[in-house]
Protein backbone atom coordinates (compact mmCIF):
# COMPACT_ATOMS: atom_id res chain seq x y z
CA UNK A 1 0.00 0.00 0.00
CA UNK A 2 1.33 3.27 -1.21
CA UNK A 3 1.88 5.95 1.46
CA UNK A 4 -0.95 8.22 -0.42
CA UNK A 5 -3.37 5.50 0.58
CA UNK A 6 -2.01 5.05 4.49
CA UNK A 7 -2.63 8.64 4.88
CA UNK A 8 -5.92 8.52 3.36
CA UNK A 9 -7.04 5.67 5.86
CA UNK A 10 -5.50 7.13 8.75
CA UNK A 11 -7.27 10.55 7.91
CA UNK A 12 -10.38 8.48 7.32
CA UNK A 13 -10.20 6.39 10.60
CA UNK A 14 -9.11 9.83 12.66
CA UNK A 15 -12.87 11.87 11.59
CA UNK A 16 -14.18 8.19 12.16
CA UNK A 17 -12.91 8.74 16.27
CA UNK A 18 -13.50 12.09 16.13
CA UNK A 19 -17.41 12.21 15.33
CA UNK A 20 -17.32 8.98 17.70
CA UNK A 21 -16.42 10.98 20.25
CA UNK A 22 -19.40 12.30 22.46
CA UNK A 23 -19.36 13.92 25.49
CA UNK A 24 -19.40 12.35 28.87
CA UNK A 25 -21.88 13.23 30.99
CA UNK A 26 -21.43 12.88 34.61
CA UNK A 27 -23.24 10.20 36.70
CA UNK A 28 -23.18 11.49 39.95
CA UNK A 29 -24.87 15.21 39.08
CA UNK A 30 -28.62 15.73 39.99
CA UNK A 31 -31.46 16.28 38.56
CA UNK A 32 -31.41 20.28 39.21
CA UNK A 33 -27.63 19.86 37.61
CA UNK A 34 -28.47 18.30 34.40
CA UNK A 35 -31.07 20.92 33.94
CA UNK A 36 -29.03 24.20 34.75
CA UNK A 37 -26.39 22.44 32.62
CA UNK A 38 -28.69 22.09 29.86
CA UNK A 39 -30.02 25.34 30.11
CA UNK A 40 -26.47 27.13 30.59
CA UNK A 41 -25.25 25.18 26.79
CA UNK A 42 -28.42 26.68 25.28
CA UNK A 43 -28.07 29.59 26.53
CA UNK A 44 -24.54 29.88 25.01
CA UNK A 45 -26.09 28.12 22.03
CA UNK A 46 -24.17 25.26 22.10
CA UNK A 47 -26.69 22.69 21.44
CA UNK A 48 -25.28 19.82 20.99
CA UNK A 49 -23.99 19.45 24.26
CA UNK A 50 -27.40 20.59 25.40
CA UNK A 51 -29.20 17.96 23.16
CA UNK A 52 -26.85 14.81 25.21
CA UNK A 53 -27.47 16.52 28.74
CA UNK A 54 -31.05 16.75 27.59
CA UNK A 55 -31.03 12.98 26.80
CA UNK A 56 -29.61 11.72 29.98
CA UNK A 57 -31.57 14.54 32.04
CA UNK A 58 -35.03 13.05 30.48
CA UNK A 59 -33.32 9.10 30.51
CA UNK A 60 -32.33 9.02 34.20
CA UNK A 61 -34.85 10.35 36.11
CA UNK A 62 -38.09 10.22 33.34
CA UNK A 63 -40.35 11.13 36.01
CA UNK A 64 -38.68 14.24 37.81
CA UNK A 65 -40.03 17.64 37.84
CA UNK A 66 -38.18 18.96 35.27
CA UNK A 67 -38.83 15.47 32.42
CA UNK A 68 -41.84 17.84 30.66
CA UNK A 69 -39.34 20.90 30.17
CA UNK A 70 -36.55 18.48 29.80
CA UNK A 71 -38.93 16.95 26.38
CA UNK A 72 -40.05 20.80 25.21
CA UNK A 73 -36.44 21.67 25.44
CA UNK A 74 -35.05 18.61 23.70
CA UNK A 75 -37.35 19.92 20.74
CA UNK A 76 -35.76 23.13 20.61
CA UNK A 77 -32.18 22.31 21.10
CA UNK A 78 -32.60 19.08 18.08
CA UNK A 79 -34.65 22.22 15.96
CA UNK A 80 -31.59 24.92 16.41
CA UNK A 81 -29.27 22.17 15.72
CA UNK A 82 -30.95 22.25 12.73
CA UNK A 83 -31.73 18.48 12.91
CA UNK A 84 -35.36 18.60 11.84
CA UNK A 85 -36.00 14.79 11.39
CA UNK A 86 -35.22 14.83 15.39
CA UNK A 87 -37.06 17.90 15.98
CA UNK A 88 -39.81 16.41 14.48
CA UNK A 89 -39.81 12.84 16.11
CA UNK A 90 -39.46 14.18 19.42
CA UNK A 91 -42.60 16.66 18.97
CA UNK A 92 -44.52 13.92 17.65
CA UNK A 93 -43.34 12.08 20.74
CA UNK A 94 -44.30 14.88 22.92
CA UNK A 95 -47.79 15.65 21.70
CA UNK A 96 -48.48 11.55 22.45
CA UNK A 97 -47.66 11.25 25.30
CA UNK A 98 -48.72 15.32 26.68
CA UNK A 99 -51.72 15.92 24.49
CA UNK A 100 -53.12 17.70 27.51
CA UNK A 101 -49.88 19.66 28.37
CA UNK A 102 -50.31 23.55 28.54
CA UNK A 103 -47.23 23.92 26.14
CA UNK A 104 -48.14 21.54 23.92
CA UNK A 105 -49.09 24.27 21.20
CA UNK A 106 -45.28 24.55 21.47
CA UNK A 107 -44.57 21.07 20.47
CA UNK A 108 -47.10 21.49 17.42
CA UNK A 109 -45.42 24.98 16.37
CA UNK A 110 -41.71 23.62 16.09
CA UNK A 111 -43.11 21.13 14.19
CA UNK A 112 -44.30 23.30 11.46
CA UNK A 113 -41.07 24.92 11.55
CA UNK A 114 -39.05 21.81 11.24
CA UNK A 115 -40.78 21.02 8.11
CA UNK A 116 -40.85 24.04 7.05
CA UNK A 117 -37.06 24.69 6.93
CA UNK A 118 -36.30 20.66 6.17
CA UNK A 119 -35.61 21.30 2.47
CA UNK A 120 -33.30 24.57 3.04
CA UNK A 121 -29.98 23.62 3.54
CA UNK A 122 -27.57 26.26 3.02
CA UNK A 123 -27.59 27.01 -0.44
CA UNK A 124 -31.77 27.47 0.08
CA UNK A 125 -30.75 30.03 2.64
CA UNK A 126 -28.66 32.34 1.11
CA UNK A 127 -29.05 32.38 -2.19
CA UNK A 128 -31.91 33.67 -3.96
CA UNK A 129 -33.02 30.64 -5.37
CA UNK A 130 -36.84 29.39 -6.63
CA UNK A 131 -38.24 27.39 -3.74
CA UNK A 132 -41.47 27.35 -6.02
CA UNK A 133 -39.52 24.58 -8.55
CA UNK A 134 -38.43 22.23 -5.60
CA UNK A 135 -40.30 19.43 -4.21
CA UNK A 136 -43.69 20.71 -2.29
CA UNK A 137 -43.60 17.50 0.31
CA UNK A 138 -42.51 19.40 2.95
CA UNK A 139 -44.36 22.71 2.53
CA UNK A 140 -47.47 20.82 2.48
CA UNK A 141 -46.26 18.93 5.82
CA UNK A 142 -45.48 22.57 7.14
CA UNK A 143 -49.19 23.31 6.31
CA UNK A 144 -50.75 20.96 7.94
CA UNK A 145 -48.71 21.39 10.73
CA UNK A 146 -49.69 25.03 11.22
CA UNK A 147 -53.15 24.67 10.65
CA UNK A 148 -53.52 21.47 13.18
CA UNK A 149 -51.90 24.34 15.70
CA UNK A 150 -54.50 26.30 14.85
CA UNK A 151 -57.12 24.44 14.58
CA UNK A 152 -56.51 23.00 18.14
CA UNK A 153 -54.73 26.21 20.16
CA UNK A 154 -56.24 29.59 18.20
CA UNK A 155 -55.40 31.72 20.94
CA UNK A 156 -51.93 30.05 21.15
CA UNK A 157 -49.02 32.63 21.38
CA UNK A 158 -47.57 30.84 18.02
CA UNK A 159 -51.04 31.01 16.01
CA UNK A 160 -50.29 34.86 14.52
CA UNK A 161 -46.65 33.37 13.42
CA UNK A 162 -48.39 30.52 12.08
CA UNK A 163 -50.77 31.89 10.00
CA UNK A 164 -48.40 34.21 8.01
CA UNK A 165 -46.17 30.83 7.31
CA UNK A 166 -49.69 29.28 5.92
CA UNK A 167 -50.28 32.38 3.78
CA UNK A 168 -46.69 32.12 2.38
CA UNK A 169 -46.75 28.22 2.00
CA UNK A 170 -50.11 28.76 0.26
CA UNK A 171 -48.63 30.56 -2.33
CA UNK A 172 -45.38 28.46 -2.41
CA UNK A 173 -47.79 25.87 -3.35
CA UNK A 174 -49.70 27.36 -6.38
CA UNK A 175 -46.46 28.51 -7.97
CA UNK A 176 -45.36 24.81 -7.57
CA UNK A 177 -48.32 23.49 -9.62
CA UNK A 178 -48.39 26.51 -11.95
CA UNK A 179 -44.57 25.12 -12.83
CA UNK A 180 -45.70 21.64 -13.01
CA UNK A 181 -48.96 22.97 -15.43
CA UNK A 182 -46.60 24.43 -17.96
CA UNK A 183 -44.23 21.77 -17.94
CA UNK A 184 -46.98 19.44 -19.07
CA UNK A 185 -48.31 22.49 -21.32
CA UNK A 186 -44.40 22.33 -22.93
CA UNK A 187 -45.05 18.30 -23.05
CA UNK A 188 -48.41 18.59 -25.18
CA UNK A 189 -50.27 17.24 -22.42
CA UNK A 190 -52.97 20.23 -23.00
CA UNK A 191 -55.79 18.14 -20.82
CA UNK A 192 -53.56 17.61 -17.54
CA UNK A 193 -52.24 21.40 -18.18
CA UNK A 194 -55.93 22.67 -18.44
CA UNK A 195 -56.84 20.75 -15.26
CA UNK A 196 -53.66 21.73 -13.00
CA UNK A 197 -55.29 25.40 -13.90
CA UNK A 198 -58.71 24.54 -13.08
CA UNK A 199 -57.18 22.93 -10.04
CA UNK A 200 -54.93 26.35 -9.06
CA UNK A 201 -58.44 28.16 -9.77
CA UNK A 202 -60.41 25.99 -7.55
CA UNK A 203 -58.05 25.80 -4.64
CA UNK A 204 -55.94 28.69 -4.54
CA UNK A 205 -58.09 31.67 -4.61
CA UNK A 206 -56.44 35.22 -2.93
CA UNK A 207 -52.99 34.10 -4.53
CA UNK A 208 -51.01 35.21 -7.00
CA UNK A 209 -51.15 31.95 -8.97
CA UNK A 210 -54.46 32.16 -10.11
CA UNK A 211 -53.33 34.46 -13.13
CA UNK A 212 -51.12 31.69 -14.18
CA UNK A 213 -54.01 28.84 -13.56
CA UNK A 214 -56.40 30.78 -15.86
CA UNK A 215 -53.70 31.35 -18.54
CA UNK A 216 -52.76 27.44 -18.56
CA UNK A 217 -56.85 26.89 -19.04
CA UNK A 218 -56.69 29.32 -22.11
CA UNK A 219 -53.71 27.55 -23.83
CA UNK A 220 -54.89 24.10 -23.10
CA UNK A 221 -58.56 24.55 -23.94
CA UNK A 222 -57.57 26.10 -26.85
CA UNK A 223 -55.28 23.28 -28.01
CA UNK A 224 -58.02 20.80 -26.98
CA UNK A 225 -60.05 22.90 -29.59
CA UNK A 226 -62.44 24.12 -26.94
CA UNK A 227 -62.65 27.33 -27.70
CA UNK A 228 -65.73 28.16 -25.42
CA UNK A 229 -63.94 27.22 -22.20
CA UNK A 230 -61.48 28.89 -23.63
CA UNK A 231 -62.85 32.17 -24.37
CA UNK A 232 -64.36 32.10 -20.95
CA UNK A 233 -60.73 31.38 -19.20
CA UNK A 234 -59.62 34.37 -21.21
CA UNK A 235 -61.84 36.63 -20.69
CA UNK A 236 -61.47 35.98 -16.78
CA UNK A 237 -58.00 36.17 -17.15
CA UNK A 238 -58.44 39.65 -18.85
CA UNK A 239 -60.98 41.34 -16.04
CA UNK A 240 -59.34 40.04 -13.24
CA UNK A 241 -55.32 40.18 -14.29
CA UNK A 242 -54.70 42.73 -17.01
CA UNK A 243 -51.14 42.85 -16.51
CA UNK A 244 -50.60 39.18 -16.90
CA UNK A 245 -47.32 38.17 -19.18
CA UNK A 246 -49.33 36.06 -21.39
CA UNK A 247 -51.60 38.92 -22.41
CA UNK A 248 -50.18 40.56 -24.97
CA UNK A 249 -51.42 43.82 -26.70
CA UNK A 250 -54.59 42.64 -25.47
CA UNK A 251 -54.13 38.85 -27.05
CA UNK A 252 -53.21 36.03 -25.73
CA UNK A 253 -49.90 34.27 -26.16
CA UNK A 254 -48.68 30.75 -25.45
CA UNK A 255 -45.72 29.11 -23.84
CA UNK A 256 -45.32 31.88 -21.36
CA UNK A 257 -43.35 31.28 -17.78
CA UNK A 258 -45.64 31.26 -14.64
CA UNK A 259 -45.01 35.15 -13.22
CA UNK A 260 -43.10 35.57 -10.56
CA UNK A 261 -42.88 38.10 -8.20
CA UNK A 262 -39.23 39.97 -8.45
CA UNK A 263 -37.03 39.13 -5.96
CA UNK A 264 -34.00 40.88 -5.64
CA UNK A 265 -31.15 40.18 -3.41
CA UNK A 266 -31.91 41.82 0.23
CA UNK A 267 -35.52 40.78 -0.25
CA UNK A 268 -34.02 36.91 -0.38
CA UNK A 269 -31.35 37.59 2.14
CA UNK A 270 -34.84 39.03 4.36
CA UNK A 271 -36.74 36.00 4.33
CA UNK A 272 -33.29 34.01 6.04
CA UNK A 273 -33.14 37.25 8.57
CA UNK A 274 -37.02 36.63 9.29
CA UNK A 275 -36.92 33.39 9.57
CA UNK A 276 -34.13 33.70 12.31
CA UNK A 277 -35.90 36.62 14.10
CA UNK A 278 -39.33 35.05 14.25
CA UNK A 279 -38.29 31.06 14.77
CA UNK A 280 -38.48 29.81 16.93
CA UNK A 281 -39.68 32.51 19.85
CA UNK A 282 -38.52 31.63 23.65
CA UNK A 283 -37.82 28.28 23.86
CA UNK A 284 -41.31 28.47 26.77
CA UNK A 285 -42.67 31.05 28.45
CA UNK A 286 -41.34 29.74 31.15
CA UNK A 287 -39.28 27.27 32.38
CA UNK A 288 -40.16 24.71 35.16
CA UNK A 289 -37.93 25.92 37.77
CA UNK A 290 -39.67 29.28 36.60
CA UNK A 291 -43.05 28.24 37.31
CA UNK A 292 -41.82 26.54 40.86
CA UNK A 293 -40.82 29.61 42.12
CA UNK A 294 -43.33 31.76 41.05
CA UNK A 295 -45.82 29.24 42.40
CA UNK A 296 -44.09 29.55 45.77
CA UNK A 297 -44.29 33.09 45.91
CA UNK A 298 -47.69 33.31 45.30
CA UNK A 299 -48.15 30.35 47.86
CA UNK A 300 -45.97 32.50 50.64
CA UNK A 301 -47.97 35.79 50.18
CA UNK A 302 -51.50 33.82 50.15
CA UNK A 303 -50.46 32.06 53.25
CA UNK A 304 -49.64 35.58 55.16
CA UNK A 305 -51.99 36.69 57.97
CA UNK A 306 -54.78 39.42 56.59
CA UNK A 307 -53.61 41.94 58.72
CA UNK A 308 -50.36 42.18 57.86
CA UNK A 309 -50.93 42.47 53.87
CA UNK A 310 -50.52 45.36 51.96
CA UNK A 311 -53.50 47.04 51.09
CA UNK A 312 -54.19 45.71 47.51
CA UNK A 313 -51.57 43.58 46.85
CA UNK A 314 -54.12 41.07 45.18
CA UNK A 315 -54.25 44.01 42.04
CA UNK A 316 -50.38 44.38 42.17
CA UNK A 317 -48.03 43.22 39.27
CA UNK A 318 -46.35 39.54 40.38
CA UNK A 319 -43.26 39.62 41.54
CA UNK A 320 -41.86 38.34 38.10
CA UNK A 321 -43.83 40.11 35.90
CA UNK A 322 -42.07 43.23 38.28
CA UNK A 323 -38.62 41.61 38.21
CA UNK A 324 -38.99 41.25 34.68
CA UNK A 325 -40.29 44.85 33.65
CA UNK A 326 -43.45 43.01 32.33
CA UNK A 327 -41.59 40.46 30.04
CA UNK A 328 -42.94 36.72 32.17
CA UNK A 329 -46.39 37.02 33.56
Amino acid sequence: MSLKHLLLVGLLAFVAACSSNKPVIDESLSESELYRKAQTDLDAENYAPAIETLRALESRYPFGRYADQAQLELIYAYYQNLEAEAATASADRFIRLHPQHPNVDYAYYVRGLASFTRDQGIFERFLPLDMTRRDPGAARDSFNDFAQLINRYPNSQYAPDARKRMIYLRNLLADYDAHVGHYYLKRGAYLAAANRGRYIVENYQQTPAVGNGLALMVAGYDRLAMYDLADSALETLKLNYPEHPALVDDKFKHHVEPSQPEMNWMESMSVSALDAVTAPPPRTAKTQMERQMDRQYQDAVAALPREVRVHGEEGRRSFWNRVTFGLID
